[in-house]
């Protein structure tokens, strides 16, 4: 079993979910960060972070004290001007300071793509870096993958934008190039393997799925499960730059990462030989099963990270409509209360049937109407109970999915609606009173969710606002009449 582990890019996409796996199995590990306190919720008992950036030799030969194999998971795509020398550079900097150290091996994840062809900046700059590395250090473990099939990953948060937003999607060319996609999962088994590897000198090894698919055919599996319907029409003239605009408007990319992507999707990444296959027992999954599994993941839990969390990826969390996780949107606010979380949660325990729902309740009611007359379960239903509530319990038009009283209630809709939507509540303490947190949660299912969600979201801002705003002062009330009850 290895050493010390070094990590670079924990902050990213593969880094986060490589830092998850490495720390349930208890291994040390260094964490290289320009910014520390960006891992500072993530890290266990067996991990530290410490400070220091690939472009600063001299900040570098303290994070390698005592390590034994690092991974490099660096790039500079979002970066402006000539990212393919600042990937040059740190990789140089990088492979000096660990064969400096002594470290062992180094772990690195670059690009499929065939080298003899005139690849796209981005792939030529992910091989070379591989190139770099192996100058400078003697046992470098590369991998090189296609497309990452993952909630979150770069590549599958565009397919998931395209398909839910666009019922008429205008393809250009590389919709139709070929790739060789792999679930994150097998990937990170492939990392994760490289630890223990038996070997002396440096490797590449090309990694990927069974199926051979173009971006066409992964958009199409990936609306057949989410059971919407999808045309598409070639477009073969749109430029790599009208393409990378395109995208800006419709996912989650900027338009310098897009363009840089897009560059890229004109390759086919598809693998060439199964050394990987005869060296590594991993057998990666189908195209269907990846989407799947990422599909369940996600309805398990939000994404653990996210593309957009790295430090070189662009862009600014929403400011209206709520934030974007994966396919979800997300509206959550706090309030400060000056009672303890027992206090606090008791009138969220209320909520619903007689009690009503803090504000608006003739809104709530029309919406219950209007449901009735879908064919929706209206509000008729009330509540089981007016104080106590258990997992399973029909609450108006709601179902309680999570009840853990004085600090969690969360319910699922069993309103008819274009997706699937939760209302969550949190009390934690805050010094001598609590914070209560209310959360919107809409899984939008295609451009009919969205258009529903943006269209009643201004009325989602008032409703929701004041529902929190008198539940804290339900809370405060119910405190000073006891004080007052107490005191006569």
């Amino acid at each position: 079993m290895s050493g010390l582990i070094l990590l670079t890019g924990a902050t990213g996409y593969v880094g986060g979910r490589l830092l998850s796996v490495l720390q349930q199995r208890n291994l040390p590990i260094r964490c290289l960060t320009r910014r520390p306190e960006a891992l500072h919720d993530h890290l266990t008992p067996s991990t530290v972070a410490v400070q220091g950036d690939v472009l600063d030799p001299a900040s570098l030969p303290a994070a390698f004290e005592g390590i034994d194999t690092a991974y490099y998971f660096v790039h500079s795509m979002g970066a402006a001007g000539e990212f393919e020398s600042q990937d040059r550079i740190a990789a140089e900097n990088f492979a000096k300071a660990a064969s400096a150290a002594g470290v062992r091996r180094i772990i690195y994840l670059g690009g499929l793509g065939n080298p003899d062809e005139r690849l796209s900046k981005h792939l030529r700059s992910r091989q070379e870096t591989g190139n770099v590395l192996r100058a400078h250090h003697p046992q470098v473990i590369e991998f090189r993958a296609s497309i990452v099939i993952g909630s979150g990953s770069l590549s599958f948060e565009m397919i998931r934008a395209l398909v839910e937003r666009l019922p008429i999607m205008i393809c250009p060319r590389w919709v139709q190039v070929n790739a060789q996609p792999i679930a994150i999962e097998d990937l990170l088994a492939y990392l994760l393997a490289a630890l223990d590897l038996h070997a002396d000198s440096s490797q590449v090894y090309e990694i990927g799925g069974p199926d051979q698919v173009s971006y066409g055919q992964i958009m199409q599996e990936y609306s057949r499960q989410r059971g919407l319907k999808r045309w598409m029409i070639p477009v073969p003239l749109l430029t790599p730059y009208l393409s990378s605009l395109w995208l800006g408007l419709v996912t989650p990319l900027y338009a310098r990462v897009g363009r840089k992507l897009v560059e890229s999707l004109r390759n086919p990444t598809l693998i060439s030989n199964n050394l990987a296959e005869s060296v590594f027992s991993v057998r990666p999954r189908s195209i269907r099963d990846a989407i799947a599994r990422a599909l369940v993941n996600e309805d398990r839990e939000f994404a653990e990270t996210r593309w957009s969390d790295a430090l070189s990826s662009g862009g600014k969390p929403q400011n209206w409509g709520g934030n974007r996780f994966g396919s979800r949107l997300v509206d959550s606010r706090t309030i400060t209360v000056s009672v303890p979380p027992e206090q606090a949660f008791a009138p969220i325990r209320r909520i619903g049937g007689r009690t009503g729902w803090y504000y608006g309740n003739w809104l709530w009611t029309l919406r219950g109407f209007l449901d009735l007359l879908i064919g929706g379960v209206g509000v008729r239903r009330g509540r089981r109970d007016p104080e106590n509530l258990h997992v399973g319990d029909s609450l108006d038009f709601w179902r309680v999915e999570v009840y853990e009283p004085p600090r969690r209630l969360r319910l699922q809709a069993e309103m008819k609606l274009p997706g699937r939507a939760w209302l969550e509540f949190e009390v934690t303490p805050s010094g001598p009173g609590s914070t209560i947190r209310q959360t919107a949660i809409f899984d939008p299912l295609g451009l009919a969710g969205l258009s529903y969600w943006y269209g009643i979201y201004p009325l989602h801002q008032c409703v929701f606002a004041g529902m929190l705003r008198n539940l804290a002062r339900t809370a405060q009330r119910r405190d000073q009449a006891s004080e007052r009850r107490e005191n006569s």
